[in-house]
């Protein structure tokens, strides 16, 4: 709800179109339905330039009467092409438990000016990855400092065989951002990762 216009239009266009095939790709966009009005018109126009097929749920279909219907299917699906489903939600706890019952566990994003917010999304959404103001897309080994590319597990336990405390514990990557998209670093002229512990 409380989000720049600019800012969420700019990290829901690299979270889908930077690189649709990858797991760590938007397939579901959730809209506040208070913010909806001002920005879904200009993304959708967007997201039409880039070739995105769009299905929504009946709110998304009021408001931009050219969105197909979504399938009940399709807020489980993993498109990892240029499609994306949009639902528009009345509350945050609408949208996390719409995220913890649809959602794979790999990555969620949210954009918001709040800081409570954020915290209560990295923290209630169960997902291994979970940005705040920055692209999925950052779900990634080399981005994360881990060298080149990482499996990125979604079970709680993935360990077989003898386990010592060390392969019983799980990770949750919370990752705060002030808008970063994954295409800046990408091409010519991108901008450079720099790795470094934080204590």
């Amino acid at each position: 709800q409380k989000a720049t216009p600019e800012m969420a239009i700019k990290i829901a266009l690299d979270s889908k179109i930077q690189y649709p095939a990858a797991c760590n790709a938007m397939e579901t966009l959730l809209i506040h339905e208070a913010i909806a009005p001002k920005i879904l018109p200009e993304l959708i126009e967007k997201f039409n330039e880039a070739k995105v097929e769009l299905v929504g749920c009946l709110k998304t279909q009021l408001l931009i009467p050219r969105i197909k219907k979504a399938d009940y299917r399709d807020w489980d699906t993993e498109y990892t092409a240029l499609k994306l489903s949009i639902k528009i939600v009345d509350s945050f706890e609408e949208a996390v438990a719409h995220i913890n019952k649809h959602g794979s566990g790999h990555t969620d994003a949210i954009v918001t000016e709040d800081s409570v917010v954020a915290e209560r999304f990295q923290n209630e959404v169960d997902s291994s990855s979970v940005m705040v103001n920055a692209s999925t897309r950052f779900a990634d080994g080399f981005r994360f400092g881990f060298g080149a590319e990482i499996g990125i597990s979604t079970n709680k336990t993935h360990a077989r065989g003898p386990v010592g405390l060390e392969g019983l514990v799980i990770y949750k990557y919370k990752i705060n951002g002030k808008g970063q998209t994954v295409a800046e670093y990408s091409g010519n002229g991108a901008r450079e990762y720099t790795h470094k512990r934080i204590d």
